[in-house]
């Protein structure tokens, strides 16, 4: 019988010739990684073990992004957390101000993620980096101490649910707008510890952001990982960058699976979620009577080059409107200074919007942007939560970096076409 993708990683870092669903097992881990909200908590559970240092000095990565650069003397003492380990184990992957990026998109740009790894960690959209054709999952901070220690843990393995994306992407139609309508058809529920295989001619059209973002919101329909098969596009992506060596998996002809989704996206027009789950999606003219406060553009799910790239080009030429704060968020060191190169950042700031260095804040309501009681806000980030960026009385719609950037200037939700 046929193995999925991400059976045949599994197997691969377990030792096996092949694994099938519910089966448990022991994988060993090509890199471990935490942030300022969750390493603090797994440097303090591997110190409590007795772990005498890391597995691998080279396979750790700790990148400080939630709440930096330190908003408060709380944050402040986070990071040194961080940074005193990273600096008494000689880790070589430590993220500093300056060097710093939002952690799902500086870690593949460094070229420490790759094509057959197996990955954890401590943040739920980990599953990032299935992008790449890579098994990787959120873990909770005991469960990063251990692995900072052994290089190893444990996977249930998950069933796999196949989607396939066929037909033509309309124009503004983007990769966003594809996870999101998926949530929306299954719910935030309806692909529960599974693996989210995407696949058909429209995931091979999509661009490695458009793959990025749907991997990264695998979790919002409740996957253990999204997986995108490599191709040319992903070793394009990948070869400039990789810092060891990889190897490439793909899903036999005759592999089992749960379910098999098939979603034509020649029909689809962009979309938006309304409050308060991921799954309350409605097509964005649907969405057009929606007045906005706020309009966020980055985060780890839609703050890389490309959409900077479609923000811009809307927003060109057009002033936000005078009832919002625009604010765009490159989501590395590398991405603000492509944004400078390009006159992306000009344009953002000439129509009066804010451009911050690299950061997650607004997204979980840490800093650079949290809502007040009352406030709606558009945003490209992930999760619209109750109070997820601020007050518990605040709104967020979630959408595309094109649907959030003509939304700024209209003072509304709305389309580019509306510009």
């Amino acid at each position: 019988m046929g193995q999925t993708i991400t059976q045949k990683i599994l197997a691969a870092h377990c030792g096996k010739e092949s694994v099938e669903p519910g089966e448990l097992i022991t994988a060993r881990l090509d890199l471990v990684l935490g942030n300022d909200i969750t390493a603090p908590i797994a440097i303090r559970e591997f110190e409590k073990i007795g772990a005498q240092t890391v597995f691998d000095k080279d396979r750790v990565a700790l990148v400080p992004d939630h709440s930096t650069p330190n908003k408060d003397i709380k944050s402040a003492e986070l990071v040194k957390i961080m940074r005193d380990f990273a600096r008494k184990h000689n880790i070589t992957h430590f993220f500093e101000i300056g060097k710093m990026g939002i952690e799902h998109t500086l870690l593949p740009d460094e070229g420490l993620t790759l094509p057959g790894d197996a990955i954890i960690g401590a943040d739920s959209h980990t599953c990032t980096y299935g992008a790449l054709g890579a098994f990787s999952t959120g873990v909770g901070s005991t469960d990063l101490a251990c692995a900072m220690a052994l290089g190893e843990t444990w996977f249930k393995v998950p069933e796999a649910i196949k989607f396939v994306y066929y037909g033509k992407l309309p124009k503004w139609v983007s990769g966003k707008d594809l996870i999101l309508y998926t949530i929306g058809k299954i719910g935030v529920d309806g692909a529960l510890y599974c693996s989210m295989e995407f696949t058909g001619e429209a995931i091979s059209e999509l661009d490695m952001a458009g793959r990025f973002t749907m991997c990264n919101m695998a979790i919002e329909a409740g996957g253990k990982n999204g997986i995108i098969e490599p191709d040319e596009k992903t070793l394009a992506y990948i070869k400039p960058r990789a810092k060891r060596d990889f190897k490439l998996y793909k899903s036999d002809s005759d592999a089992v699976y749960k379910n098999v989704i098939e979603i034509d996206v020649s029909k689809l027009e962009p979309v938006v979620s309304f409050p308060h789950l991921p799954e309350n999606t409605k097509p964005v003219s649907e969405a057009t009577h929606i007045k906005i406060d706020q309009s966020v553009i980055g985060s780890c799910t839609n703050g890389r080059i490309e959409d900077l790239r479609v923000a811009a080009s809307v927003i060109k030429g057009h002033k936000v409107h005078p009832d919002v704060r625009l604010i765009v968020i490159p989501a590395t060191q590398e991405i603000y200074l492509q944004s400078i190169k390009e006159g992306l950042t000009e344009i953002f700031v000439e129509a009066g919007g804010a451009v911050s260095t690299p950061t997650c804040g607004p997204c979980l309501g840490g800093h650079m942007g949290v809502l007040a009681g009352g406030e709606r806000a558009v945003s490209t980030t992930n999760r619209n939560f109750v109070g997820r960026m601020g007050h518990t009385k605040s709104e967020v719609y979630l959408a595309s970096p094109a649907i959030a950037a003509a939304s700024a200037v209209l003072g509304r939700i709305g389309s580019p076409e509306e510009l």
